[in-house]
């Protein structure tokens, strides 16, 4: 059974959740596989321009410095995106982070975009997934002598719920590795619904969305790369997931790609899941809606398998709040109330079968 570290979102004078963070670095035994010189990769998600969910780089700054006193070489990483927006290629994506408060100055560390200035730096790692053999894992985040990944717990259109298998499978995945995972996903416009205002074309990375001759957006899927950027741009909702197989097929893509990124630290890996600004979705759409709970607190563990059970759980059993995305507030999964046909439960059952870790896991609460 895995340890799960988790602090609550209470502060107090000499107290703050900065000082928790630290404390939740040691008591998860970080410290003991950071050895003096060691390159070592913080994965975090610099947040699309318009985003304010993202873990703030306060806090970042806390686990740099941690890093550091243990004598490691840390810098901050993240891969390129699939869809069009402000973080497809290294120059915008590290303009973005820079926006959003990710300079050097506050996070005391320099910035890596993983895989290249076009997402085409990466290493094949060899897994012997269901559905991959090898997988395509971005240079920097390969060729670190250890990963800390930050991951900020939130809703997911596609996974149910985004912790750290999907900052860590789907993010450190090069941009091509990102359309192997998405390739299952084809969406569909109601032409019921649809009122032609385009907004999806300008959000359409391979120009597959088309105004049709009735006046309805129309999407070629031999064109599409199943980015999902439309289903949420459309503000109507007119635009839904098609699978071409099973909804839960990316789910294990993702942790297939998990597995390739872990395959060469092992020992050497650490998890943060954030529990605050529960959003419905991604950060990596250009906004940010309501919190579906309040703040819930920080986890950390070493078993990636059992800190985002552990973050489920903790969400599951919080209050719902009023006038979200979450309309029933009695749920008890309330991932699942938001997106129904989306089991996330999957990526947690087949991430335990590739051996990346253990869904039971102790709460070790570290005041």
């Amino acid at each position: 059974m895995a340890k799960v570290y988790f602090s609550d979102i209470r502060a107090e004078k000499k107290r703050s959740l900065l000082d928790k963070t630290e404390a939740l670095f040691d008591k998860a035994g970080f410290g003991d596989f950071v050895e003096k010189g060691d390159m070592v990769a913080v994965k975090v998600h610099f947040g699309e321009r318009g985003n304010s969910a993202f873990v703030s780089p306060i806090f970042i700054r806390r686990i740099v410095d941690k890093i550091k006193a243990c004598g490691g070489r840390p810098f901050l990483t993240d891969a390129g995106t699939l869809y069009v927006g402000s973080r497809a290629n290294a120059v915008d994506h590290l303009i973005t982070a820079i926006e959003n408060g990710f300079d050097y100055s506050v996070v005391g560390a320099p910035l890596v975009i993983a895989d290249g200035l076009n997402g085409k730096d990466y290493f094949e790692v060899k897994i012997n997934g269901k559905h991959f053999d090898k997988t395509k894992i971005a240079s920097a985040a390969y060729l670190a002598d250890c990963l800390i990944a930050v991951s900020h717990f939130k809703g997911h259109e596609l996974t149910g719920f985004g912790g750290t298998l999907k900052n860590i499978g789907m993010g450190l995945g090069c941009r091509s590795a990102k359309q192997e995972m998405h390739s299952d996903v084809l969406p569909e416009v109601d032409p019921k619904i649809c009122t032609g205002c385009k907004r999806c074309i300008g959000w359409c990375s391979v120009c597959a969305i088309e105004i049709n001759a009735i006046g309805k957006a129309e999407i070629d899927h031999k064109k599409c790369i199943g980015c999902g950027e439309c289903t949420v741009t459309c503000p109507l909702s007119a635009v839904a997931i098609h699978w071409e197989a099973e909804p839960d097929v990316i789910q294990e893509k993702i942790v297939e790609y998990a597995v390739g990124v872990l395959k060469n630290k092992v020992n050497k890996v650490g998890f943060f899941n954030f529990m605050m600004n529960v959003t419905p979705d991604c950060d990596c759409w250009g906004w940010s809606d309501a919190p579906i709970v309040k703040d819930v607190g920080i986890l950390a563990s070493t078993d990636p398998i059992s800190i985002d059970q552990a973050s489920v759980d903790l969400i599951n059993s919080a209050q719902g709040m009023k006038d979200t995305r979450l309309k029933d507030l009695s749920a008890k999964d309330k991932f699942r109330a938001i997106f129904p046909s989306v089991d996330w439960n999957i990526q947690l059952t087949y991430g335990e079968k590739m051996g990346l870790g253990k869904k039971a896991y102790e709460l070790i609460e570290v005041e």
